[in-house]
Formats: structure tokens, sequence, C-alpha cells
């Protein structure tokens, strides 16, 4: 469908209109020869089709005005085999333009032969070349005064660069090549003037990690330096920044860049491929740029888009499905107003989504609202006209639910697409953008509010570019400047449209770059994570604002046509909190005897992080109670609280009551009943002696005693018998040792051996020393793995 653009203007002052025509009649006539003669050389022309290539590096001024002398250079090649003599370089003006259409036709075919932009203006104002060699590039550089351009009422011309020639083949004068372009005319203030808005965008891809080292500061770790490449003198950022200062644009930022250049002006560090780091050096170079920014947005009005910038389609068409993904959203939201109020000291608006292209839906508008912003920024292409209007309306369209669609004009808006690193192409795109925006104010007297928001990230050329077109536009007499606010405020027409595209007709290229479901599956997996290893540390902030902002970072726009790098960075966050959350762990343990009724089992905690950990329960369960018990039940728990960089033995007290050996599992909980971390198993083997064997056993060693007893009687009366026997001559001769006497090893009796000392008791195998050293009270050393 059409859009309203495209219909004949109906603007002008009707007197200065009249007398224009006429003059336009008049200075005409040559022109209108010059076409009627045109088909006659068609033939020729078709043949010669580019055999000679004509680029136009500049056209000054871009939009002359009386009294100016319009000055045209570039070069012209000859492609062919054969060399072209008697050559020269002339200037063709064509009949002015009268729709947005008819714009967009003389751009599609720019250096074709194949019709007519008009006689030569001849005279003096060419430049010749006797001789053109193939393969050879000729410069040119024509002036001419604007009042020999035979222009007559305001409005777009097609301007002409042609080159004429002869070949050995067709040895007569002909069009061998042309470049066409255009030539905005509005010498005289224009009676109603367009508003302006230009958004110019301070947008990168993510650069910082969830990764932060030691110390207080934090010290933050960047994926690379590219950062850095960006805002140095020439890159892209830093040319943005000189550009757009001088130009009355309003300022559209993501907070994140602000966030990792300012911390790229203290010490910072970047990872390397083998996953190790260095420090970063562009300390100097960030802290410029922030100074040069916060002078550039000084009394400009600045609009923040939500940290990091989050693809809403992504997040509208595959996210929401994820629990807890729109809550993400929110949170980008709100950090973004004091991100920008911290770094450049200025309090931006914070009430516009900036959806991918402009494309909108349904599902995207829903999602672009809910975390609260009220405008989103669409694009005529998107929101296409449907009333059938005669020329282009303001961008403002109010959509329902107290929500405004400010639609960008999609010409002008895509105007600096492409490869404008050479010359030629961006003097074009700079002519074609001024002749839209004119075309759109001569549609109609009425005052309208028009929006441009070009490309998120725009290259240095393309930027040069639309700084280019921009202060020709604003220094120019159809165009006034105005903020983004202002247009939203103004006052919708009534016949534009509000309705909304359905889902089904969202442009399949930009589906096709989407973020998909897995990712948002993956992003809320690290929040739960997240969720559960917070809870233990004594100080939260260390790490739920790196890894929230690594959040943010997954689901930014800046992913679009970088799947790879976005499952990579998605990767390393929750690898990253992985091992983050596993160096508050249980030491593994070996099999543990137990060689009495009862006894106590230490189990070690081990926090390598340097910050304190508590809000744990470490359970210890016994997977058969019958036979072993842990506290008195089947499982007993006790707080952990670790100082940073140190171990905790825990210990607990068992009770067996058979033989036998029992699994049993030691697992670290939350305190709200969370599993934190993996569980430790191990086997505890019960040796203890039971009732019947200590029966048994006591009742031998009776025996034993009682059989000594008997013997050591029995002795005694043999040796009274013989005494008797021997009489009192033998009683002082030879008579033996008492029994029991110290003297008589073999007359002791049980009771009195070294065992019953204790000197030689086993040790109790059921309480080893703890598996580790005693937790130090002394600070904490330098090798501990993180700080946080």
């Amino acid at each position: 469908m059409a859009e309203a653009a495209d219909f004949q203007r109906t603007s002008a002052s009707p007197a200065r209109r009249w007398v224009r025509r006429t003059g336009a009649l008049l200075a005409g006539a040559p022109l209108l020869a010059g076409l009627l003669q045109l088909p006659a050389a068609g033939p020729a022309q078709a043949a010669a089709s580019d055999t000679v290539s004509v680029a136009l590096d500049s056209l000054t001024p871009s939009a002359p005005t009386d009294g100016d002398t319009v000055t045209v250079s570039g070069t012209v090649t000859n492609n062919g085999k054969q060399t072209v003599t008697g050559a020269h370089v002339g200037l063709r003006v064509g009949p002015p333009l009268t729709t947005r259409s008819a714009i967009d036709s003389v751009a599609r075919h720019s250096d074709g032969l194949q019709g007519g932009t008009g006689a030569e203006v001849g005279g003096k104002y060419v430049e010749k070349f006797p001789t053109l060699a193939p393969g050879v590039a000729e410069h040119f550089s024509i002036s001419v005064p604007v009042d020999k351009l035979d222009l007559g009422e305001d409005g777009v011309y097609e301007f002409g660069v042609s080159l004429s020639g002869k070949t050995s083949a067709q040895p007569w004068d002909q069009l061998l090549g042309i470049q066409r372009t255009f030539l905005p005319w509005q010498p005289s203030e224009a009676d109603t003037k367009t508003k302006t808005t230009f958004l110019w965008p301070l947008i990168s891809a993510s650069h910082m990690t969830a990764k932060t080292g030691a110390g207080e500061l934090q010290t933050p770790v960047f994926l690379n330096d590219d950062l850095a490449k960006e805002i140095a003198p020439g890159g892209r950022l830093a040319q943005m920044l000189e550009l757009g200062k001088d130009l009355d644009v309003t300022w559209v930022i993501d907070p994140d860049l602000l966030a990792s250049v300012d911390a790229m002006a203290g010490n910072y560090r970047v990872q390397n491929d083998d996953d190790t780091t260095s420090a970063g050096t562009h300390q100097a170079v960030a802290k410029q740029w922030l100074a040069s920014l916060q002078k550039a947005v000084a009394g400009k009005e600045v609009v923040a888009l939500p940290y990091a910038d989050p693809d809403l389609a992504s997040l509208a068409h595959n996210g929401t499905r994820v629990t807890g993904s729109l809550s993400h959203l929110k949170d980008a939201t709100d950090v973004a107003a004091t991100t920008v109020k911290t770094v450049l000291h200025v309090t931006p608006s914070t009430d516009f989504a900036w959806p991918v292209d402009g494309a909108v839906d349904p599902s995207i508008i829903k999602v672009a609202t809910s975390a609260g912003a009220d405008r989103v920024i669409a694009r005529s292409d998107s929101l296409q006209e449907t009333g059938g209007l005669s020329y282009t309306p303001s961008a403002a369209r109010p959509i329902g639910g107290g929500t405004t669609a400010v639609v960008a004009d999609a010409r002008l808006s895509t105007s600096f697409e492409g490869d404008l690193t050479k010359a030629d192409s961006a003097t074009l795109a700079v002519q074609q953008f001024l002749a839209q925006s004119l075309e759109v104010t001569a549609q109609t007297d009425r005052q309208r509010s028009i929006v441009v928001a070009p490309q998120r990230t725009p290259s240095a050329s393309q930027a040069q570019a639309m700084a280019a077109a921009l202060k020709a536009l604003q220094g120019g007499t159809w165009s006034q400047s105005q903020d983004l606010t202002a247009a939203t405020k103004a006052k919708p027409d009534p016949d534009a449209t509000t309705r909304i595209p359905s889902t089904s007709v969202y442009p399949s290229s930009l589906r096709k770059q989407e973020l998909p479901g897995t990712a948002f599956e993956q992003i809320a997996r690290t929040e739960d994570k997240l969720d559960n290893f917070k809870v233990v540390l004594s100080d939260q902030s260390r790490v739920v604002t790196p890894f929230g902002r690594a959040i943010n970072r997954e689901m930014s726009t800046s992913w679009r046509g970088r799947s790879m790098e976005a499952d990579n960075f998605r990767t390393g966050v929750e690898d990253w909190l992985d091992e983050l959350a596993h160096q508050v762990k249980l030491i593994d343990k070996s099999e543990t005897k137990l060689s009495g009724r009862s006894a106590t089992i230490p189990v070690t905690v081990q926090n390598n992080l340097v910050q304190p950990v508590g809000h744990l329960v470490l359970r210890l369960t016994s997977t058969m109670p019958t036979r072993l018990k842990i506290g008195g039940k089947a499982y007993e728990e006790q707080p952990v609280e670790i100082s940073g960089g140190h171990s905790q033995s825990v210990k607990f007290t068992t009770a067996a009551n058979a033989n036998g050996r029992v699994t049993v599992i030691a697992q670290l909980y939350t305190e709200d009943g969370q599993e934190y971390g993996d569980a430790v198993t191990f086997d505890v083997k019960v040796t203890e002696v039971t009732p019947t064997v200590m029966l048994v056993i006591g009742g031998g060693v009776l025996l034993l005693v009682l059989a000594g007893f008997r013997m050591y009687t029995q002795r005694k009366r043999a040796a009274a018998r013989q005494a008797e026997d021997d009489g009192p001559d033998t009683a002082g001769e030879d008579t033996p040792e008492e029994p029991g006497n110290p003297g008589s090893p073999g007359d002791r009796l049980p009771e009195e051996s070294d065992a019953s000392t204790g000197a030689d008791a086993p040790e109790q195998q059921s309480d080893p020393s703890p598996d580790t050293a005693p937790e130090s009270a002394d600070p904490s050393g330098t090798g501990e793995r993180v700080d946080r």
C-alpha cells in the first residue's frame, strides 16, 4: 500500500506558486526540447551501458539558496575496453519531483542510462577530457551559479552528473555514464516549517562480564578491549560524540555503555583467550570520553533506554512463557535513570521503549509498556497508514491504554543504512535524505512533527553522513529542530492510523534474529542459582549487582545476528556463578570406623570465598537409623557460619545399635530449606562389641580366677603336709617361696596383668582427628580464589 506521503503535494503560497510556475514553464522550454530529443539516442545509450561510471563525491551546498554557487566534484572511470575520446562531464537538471515515491524511483535507478534527466546546463559549466583510457579514473570538479540551473518553483529537482563521449565502435557523441541525485530547492523560508526530531543513539555491544576481582573495589573484567577502540579518537563512539555535540538532537543512550566506560575509567581487567586476565590500560581515554559527553548533553534531552537495551521483540515472542523474564525488564528500567544520572549528572527520560527497527505488534507493545514506559518508538513501515492521507502525519499516535506510539518516518530513518565508506555513496544518502525531508514539508500547509530514528549503532561513516545531512537541514529553510518529548506531546492527526499490526505480519527477517526461548530458560536458571547463592553471603550486593547487570546484558538487542557470541556469554555467566557457589562446599570423607557404642563424626565445611558465609545448615543423615542413629534420630542438623578463607569442622554424636556398614549423607541447606551444593556420601563401619559377647568373656575370666585360686590352695596344703612329714629338723632348709611373691612370675594372678593398667589400651577409632586443621582466627591470606 502506498504511503500517504506519496500523494501530490498541496502546499506553497498561491501567489508565489503562480509566479514560479510561469517562470518554470519559460525556463523549462530548452529542457523540454532536450527531453524530446533523448529517445532517438536510446539504442546507443543501451549499447553503451556501464561503459563509464560516474562517482559524485561531493555536492555543496547540499541545499542551495539564491546567490549560491553549486560545486560538484567526483571521478569518472572508463570501465570498457576502448578508449573514450572527446569526452566531457556535464550537469543536468530534470523536472521537479512531486511525490516521495518519485524520489524513491529515481534513487533505485540512479545510474541507469535509460530515461531522461533533462538537458545539460552546457556552456562553460562542463569539464572536458580529450581521452579516457580503459581502467583509468579521472577527477572532475564543476562550479555553477545556482541561477544558471534554471530552477523554478520550490521543491525537489532531479540532478544528474553525466559523461558523454565517443568510442571507436560508436564514433558519435553519446551518453556513456550518469549519476542521478537530488537538489532540494527552497531559497526562502517555508510558510510552514516541519518540526523534525532526530534521535542520536549512543549504544554499543555488551562488553563487561559478571566477573570482578578481589578487593573492595571489585575490579571489573571485560570480555575484550573493543570498547576502548570505539571511544578512542577516531573510533565509532568517539565520532558519534564529536559529531553530535554540535547538533540539535535527542540523545538516546544505553546506560550499560555509560557504566562500562565509567568502569574502564578506573582499574579494570581484560579477559584473555586462556581464561587469564590482564590489566586494562585505557583509563585516560575513558575519562576523556565521559568528560566530553557530559558537556555535550548539558541542556539537551537525554532518553535512557532500559539497562543493556533489552530486546523487546525477543522477550515478547519467546521470553514471556518463561517465568520471571518480565521482571528483568522492570529491573533494567529501574536502574537506567540512576546510572545515567550518576555518570552524566543529568536526569534522563525513561518513558520510551524502542523495539528493533520500530517493528511492533500487540505482544511487543504489551511487553514494552509492562515496565512503565508509556511511549513506544515505532516506524511507519510497521505502523502503516490506511486512511488515505495525502501527506505524512505527525509522529504521535494514541494507541489506547494511555500509550502513545511515536511513529518515526521510515524513509528518513533508513537513509543512512548500508556501506557509506565511499564518498559518493555518502553524498547520495545526504541528498536523498534532504529531498525526502523537503518533500514532506511541501505536501501540505499543515505543520507536523516528524521523528527520525536511525539504526541503533551507526558506523563512523554513517554517522558522518547523518551529521552532514543534519547540518544542512538545521541550516535550511523548511525544518526546525524539536526534541522527542515535544514531538510526543504534539497534537495527533485524527486521521492517522492507530491500528497495531498483528503478530503474523511481524517481519520474518527480524524474527530470525531473535533470542530463542532456550536463552530465556538459561537466564531463568541462572537467576534461580543466584537467588540460592546470595542468601548465604554476608554482603549480597557484591554478587547480586554484577550478576544482575550481566543477566540484563544477556537480553540485549546487541546480540542480534550474533547467536554464537550470545550463547557463549550466557554460558560464561552461569559457569562463573557455579564456580563461585562451589567455593562453599563439603570436604569429601573416606570410610569411618566406629568401635564403640557411641562416638562423634566430624564433617568439614570449607569456604574459599573471602567474605564470610552463614545462614547455612549442615544435615547429617543415616540411611539405616536402626543400626546407626545421629543425634538420637535418623538425622541431625547444625547451623554453619564460616569466615572467609577458612573451614569449619562440625561434629555429630552417633549411637550404634548393631555391627555393620551404614551409608551416611552430609548435605548443606539454606535456612529456607533449599539444598546448597553437592552432598557428600560416606560409609560408617560399626564394630561394636555386643552384651552377649561381653558376658561370655566375663564368664571366662571368672573361671580363670577360680582355677587359679584352687591351684593356690592345693599347693599350700601340699606344702603343709610336706612340712609335717619332714619334721622340725628340716624347717629351715630349702623352703620354697611363698605363692604370690613377685619373684615368682608363674604365680601372678590374671587380674595383676599389665593389661589391667590400661597403659596399652587401643585408641577409639570412631573419633578421629578433624579432616582439616582447626579454624584459624587470623585474617584471610592472599590465596583466596575470589573476593565476594
